[in-house]
């Protein structure tokens, strides 16, 4: 191997990747793709649409876009989004379900740009939602960006999975253990796993140019989860409220850069 082979290998820690201050760039360009569209589709979400009709949508605007949708062919996966109601955690099916008044949703978004993948999701309402449903909501963005506030070089993943657990738990939710964050980048699943949940000072060390997605779900009753025959929709085990929301961030000098901002300020909840 030459000299010139090693130092175009990306560099890495712990198994997780690193990479280089001008990779940012492609990286805010492929989540602003992905949180435009999410930005775009909340005047859909109303009772009486479906979810296959929301994703059609999703796909018109990653073409659009000129990207691609980076979970059609996904092991067998052929939506360009997965769209999870009510008590499902996560990774649920577009269909031909219709929305209701008070449903709440996640609709959860990857695309591919110029071989970068930007990777968002964020809960919306169909109608006027519950008080519970609400409180919910809010409390699972916040625990988001809890977790967001500890990216830092210096930190570790257990101080995000930390931050977010006490978070959550201190207001009387819990904390879905079975699904976690990850890295990405020009792949759409690396190393690290990102916990949602752990001890302060655990893990791998955060160090400049890792890229990641921080993604908590969060249940109004129990942690526990189960996936459906379809192999992919995975439900809250008594049918308990879940909601989610996801960010893809990347480590500086100073602290972290999140790659997908909503272009039109959108992404925190508005229950007006």
């Amino acid at each position: 191997m030459t000299k010139t082979d090693a130092d175009a290998r990306p560099r890495t820690r712990d198994g997780i990747t690193l990479y280089a201050p001008e990779d940012f760039a492609g990286m805010h360009a492929a989540g602003r793709v992905a949180a435009d569209i999410l930005d775009k589709i909340g005047p859909l979400v109303v009772p009486g649409v479906s979810t296959a009709e929301l994703d059609d949508f999703i796909v018109s605007q990653i073409n659009a876009a000129g990207a691609t949708s980076a979970t059609v062919g996904y092991k067998g996966y052929q939506h360009a989004s997965c769209i999870s109601v009510n008590h499902v955690v996560c990774h649920g099916i577009p269909g031909a379900k219709v929305l209701k008044t008070g449903d709440i949703l996640n609709i959860d978004v990857t695309v591919i740009v110029d071989g970068w993948y930007g990777d968002t999701s964020r809960m919306y309402c169909a109608g006027k939602a519950s008080r519970k449903a609400e409180r919910l909501i809010q409390i699972t963005h916040d625990a988001l960006m809890k977790g967001i506030e500890q990216v830092k070089p210096g930190n570790t993943f257990g101080d995000i999975g930390a931050a977010i657990q006490r978070y959550g738990e201190a207001h009387r939710c819990s904390i879905v253990r079975d699904f976690c964050g990850h890295g990405l980048g020009r792949v759409f699943h690396s190393a690290p796993n990102v916990l949602h949940y752990g001890r302060w000072g655990t893990g791998a060390v955060l160090e400049p140019g890792m890229f990641f997605t921080i993604e908590p779900m969060i249940n109004l009753g129990k942690a526990d989860t189960k996936v459906l025959s379809d192999d992919w929709t995975a439900v809250t085990k008594d049918r308990s409220l879940s909601a989610q929301y996801e960010h893809s961030v990347g480590v500086t000098e100073e602290g972290v850069e999140i790659f997908t901002l909503s272009p039109a300020g959108l992404y925190a909840p508005n229950f007006d």
